[in-house]
């Protein structure tokens, strides 16, 4: 199995590198790729490991693009992380998300829901690769006692029009493809099925968009067609994977969607689309 789309502690994930194996293992996959968000500090770690328990691991990335106000999330594959350029955007991004996250726990407090997040911010400064969001946010208000679970902190408060959401600067998604070019990487629409800018996708496929994840966890089986049918007519290569977390509210597992083996083969074969200048 190939499950292309999973998160460590070094973004919003509840696994460690070594943890996310463990599970990956269990679950029997045997290609798996860590899209942390804005972040490949545990690329390493996590390639060290699958390699001693005999996984495939790839390089890979979440970035978030914003467009309109909204988050639209770039996978990128194969890059190489170590890239001048890449290194240099991401670090502004993750600056970005600290500054966001600052404001958001400012606007809570103003309307009587306060969190203690010195602990998360102490660790973002410590270490620089630490990619941190709202899922953190959630997590604290959880813990604070404000809300049962993660999604009720996402309905309540930190969803898109709630009353502690605050939106972001960033580039724009055909920006991200650039710069995922630009690091050997290839670039894929994160669950389209979710991010719903149809209209835009032939565009971003003429900007150098290189693929479409089409199986995610979120996606049901019209939604799988609907976006295979997309990405044949408009040439496009095909991602897929669970999403995985490990937050219990989601009830997701590495596996929960994966990418079939045909398709990860055209994929694969891809990898020196892009040859770094």
């Amino acid at each position: 199995m190939t499950d292309l789309h999973m998160h460590t502690t070094a973004s919003d994930g509840r696994c460690t590198p070594t943890e996310l194996v463990d599970r990956v293992v269990a679950a029997g996959i045997t290609v798996m790729a860590v899209t942390d968000h804005d972040t490949m500090a545990a690329v390493d770690d996590v390639q060290a490991h699958a390699k001693a328990r005999g996984i495939e691991a790839h390089t890979g990335i979440e970035i978030t693009a914003v467009e309109d106000g909204r988050d639209i999330h770039m996978l990128g594959y194969f890059l190489n992380p170590a890239e001048p350029r890449l290194v240099e955007f991401l670090r502004v991004q993750r600056e970005t998300r600290v500054k966001r996250v600052q404001v958001i726990a400012a606007r809570l407090a103003e309307i009587g829901v306060p969190i203690d997040l010195q602990a998360l911010l102490d660790e973002a400064l410590r270490n620089a690769g630490r990619s941190i969001g709202r899922p953190q946010v959630a997590r604290a208000l959880q813990r604070a006692g404000h809300v049962a679970d993660t999604k009720e902190a996402f309905d309540r408060f930190l969803g898109n029009g709630g009353p502690a959401f605050v939106s972001r600067p960033g580039s724009p998604p055909e920006a991200v493809i650039d710069i995922i070019h630009r690091s050997g990487g290839v670039a894929s629409l994160a669950h389209p099925g979710r991010t719903r800018i149809d209209s835009r996708i032939k565009a971003l496929s003429r900007a150098g968009l290189d693929a479409l994840e089409v199986y995610h966890s979120d996606h049901d089986q019209p939604t799988i067609e609907h976006y295979h049918r997309m990405a044949s007519e408009l040439g496009l290569l095909m991602t897929g994977g669970s999403d995985f977390h490990g937050d219990p509210t989601h009830g997701i597992e590495p596996g929960a969607s994966t990418l079939p083996f045909a398709e990860w083969q055209r994929l694969s074969a891809a990898r020196c689309r892009h040859v770094v200048e």
